[in-house]
């Protein structure tokens, strides 16, 4: 399934360029056009899926096998001494692309790249409270 209006998708019909660096039946990866660092790469599912919440189990696991070779190939490539793995789902957690993707993002000591700062609960009864309502929505089906 694609979706006509999807960039994406466009890139996997081939209606638009892209600097691939893997690909099997179900996944294609490739160089991010506005990279946090050299050699940071997007890894989709070649099927349109809006995010993680909508990928099919198969599919999700198909895109999370690639992970692993392909995040190795950029730190390999890059020389980089560490990578982080990065899935936005919906625009308020930075999704721009509405095609369910990873971001394998090389990084190197000192590179600047800051990850956001943790905020601890209030209190025990707080994280009981959150840990409650997760197993509450997980048990419902979200």
């Amino acid at each position: 399934m694609h979706q006509d209006d999807c960039v994406f998708c466009k890139i996997v019909k081939g209606e638009l360029p892209c600097a691939r660096v893997f690909e099997t039946d179900d996944v294609l990866a490739f160089l991010d056009i506005a990279p946090v660092a050299p050699g940071h790469v997007l890894v989709i599912p070649k099927a349109h899926h809006r995010n993680l919440f909508d990928l099919p189990e198969a599919v999700g696991g198909r895109l999370f096998a690639a992970l692993s070779p392909v995040g190795a190939a950029v730190m390999a490539a890059t020389g980089a001494a560490g990578l982080n793995v990065q899935i936005n789902n919906n625009a308020a957690a930075g999704q721009v692309v509405f095609h369910a993707h990873a971001h394998l993002i090389p990084r190197h000591e000192g590179d600047g790249l800051r990850l956001w700062s943790g905020r601890p609960y209030a209190d025990a009864a707080a994280a009981q409270a959150m840990a409650e309502a997760v197993r509450a929505a997980v048990a419902r089906g979200r």
